[in-house]
């Protein structure tokens, strides 16, 4: 038996809210109720020793899943060198919400501000829980299902707006992609696996 199969075996046998995760090949994996998440999480820290948090994955499951929204955690074990997966239900679609792990991980800080920025769930108890990849005030939130592939044309904030901006900054030839400013913009903010890159074919070929 594997270290890791040993502690979800053990884990389950201690908290009777968890099941185990289906369709998880790789790492020992675990679901978690929003309501009992943040003492669990605090319980693995302190009493099961996984110190360090890796990652956290916001997740979309579509319009017609009930519940919409999760976040999956991967925790590590820098002692046993064990992986732990937790998957945690947001319960409102309208208004996905999970505890913040910041006062247990310090890691949380950004990656809670992705997933909020990308599908927008929010964390309670994050203490500065805003867009890290987006600017404040865009409207939609790019990873979540109902996001379009083609992307939605927005005005970008104006250059001199920006913190720090010294100098103009030039469009790109780029269509396609969630980024994309609308016509007219100086500037643009890019995905660089836009989906029509088609200008690409255009640019010259240096001569040799």
């Amino acid at each position: 038996m594997s270290s890791e199969h040993a502690i979800l075996t053990r884990l389950l046998e201690s908290f009777p809210f968890l099941t185990e995760r289906s369709g998880s090949a790789d790492h020992a994996a675990v679901n978690v109720p929003a309501p009992q998440f943040a003492a669990f999480a605090a319980a693995l820290r302190n009493a099961w020793h996984f110190d360090m948090l890796t990652d956290i994955a916001g997740c979309d499951w579509g319009e017609s899943a009930t519940p919409r929204y999760s976040a999956i955690y991967h925790f590590f074990n820098t002692a046993s060198s064990s992986y732990l997966r937790v998957a945690c239900d947001a319960p409102a679609a309208d208004a996905p919400e999970l505890p913040s792990l910041t006062g247990l991980y310090s890691s949380a800080n950004w990656f809670e501000r992705e997933a909020f920025d990308m599908f927008g769930i929010r964390f309670k108890g994050h203490p500065a829980l805003s867009r890290i990849l987006m600017w404040d005030d865009y409207p939609w939130h790019p990873l979540r299902k109902d996001f379009p592939l083609a992307g939605r044309a927005v005005p970008l904030p104006a250059v001199d707006a920006l913190p720090g901006a010294r100098t103009r900054i030039e469009a790109v030839p780029l269509a396609g992609g969630p980024f994309v400013a609308s016509s007219g913009n100086t500037m643009h903010s890019r995905e660089p696996q836009g989906q029509d890159q088609s200008w690409r074919e255009a640019t010259p070929k240096p001569t040799t």
